[in-house]
């Protein structure tokens, strides 16, 4: 598609005002109805490239789709990815089976899409990814999921989708990253906070949303991922798209 907003803003337009006013005791972010709310408008402040990735993703899908095979979306959230692929991918036989372990997500999803016209149909379904089966599958979507994963599970997630991959499958994975280069690393993290500034985050907000998550998304470098995944068996695996700290890997199997 052509207009990368129609799929990366879905769902609601509130604003996210999560943390704008100051928080005596900041608990770790979950992905509540809270969160749901303000998600569409959360993502797009927060993550630079995001429409970009979600709009490729789906010619991504396009190209490696294979008849009569599955295209998973995993932690699928409001669906962006879901319905990039769903109006792009025309293959026969095909289906996307989308993921989330958050109910409130998947509810918002279903609602998100359930007027969108795709070519191919969809299954939501509320789950864990590190124990849901992945099989017959020609594409497999992680945007923005892995780094919310225990680090001890990350291993096996991702053995369990290969596994499950047909041979020419593809998965896509995309991440925030950090660099081994203490100062690259600080300069693409002050860049990243300079950009939230200017999608009008405040320094209150953008210090008490880093607290929150500091527990919980856990980045690692492109050369980890990289390495992780031709360890895994991957035939060829690199960074098809990056912004300052997101990155977006391609690994073909």
């Amino acid at each position: 598609m052509n207009n990368q907003s129609d799929h990366s803003k879905i769902g609601s337009n509130d604003k996210d005002k999560l943390f704008a006013t100051a928080i005596d005791n900041i608990n770790d972010f979950v992905f509540d109805e809270k969160v749901v709310a303000v998600f569409s408008d959360m993502i797009d402040r927060s993550v630079p490239g995001y429409a970009t990735t979600i709009s490729m993703i789906g010619m991504l899908a396009q190209r490696y789709a294979l008849p009569n095979t599955s295209l998973y979306d995993l932690g699928c959230s409001l669906g962006a990815a879901t319905l990039s692929m769903g109006q792009q991918v025309a293959t026969s036989g095909c289906k996307i089976i989308s993921i989330d372990n958050s109910p409130s997500m998947i509810s918002r999803c279903k609602e998100n899409l359930q007027n969108s016209r795709m070519s191919i149909p969809v299954s939501f379904i509320v789950d864990d990814v590190t124990i849901s089966p992945i099989t017959n599958a020609s594409v497999v979507v992680l945007n923005f999921t892995l780094q919310f994963i225990a680090m001890d599970k990350r291993l096996a997630l991702l053995q369990n989708i290969y596994d499950g991959l047909q041979h020419g499958g593809i998965l896509i994975l995309s991440e925030k990253i950090c660099f081994s280069d203490v100062h690259l690393n600080d300069l693409l993290i002050d860049l990243h906070h300079n950009f939230k500034k200017a999608k009008g985050y405040s320094d209150l907000e953008i210090s008490q949303k880093r607290n929150a998550l500091e527990n919980v998304l856990i980045p690692e470098t492109i050369d980890t991922h990289k390495s992780r995944l031709s360890t895994i068996g991957f035939s060829s695996v690199d960074v098809w798209f990056q912004c300052m700290n997101f990155a977006s890997v391609v690994a073909i199997k």
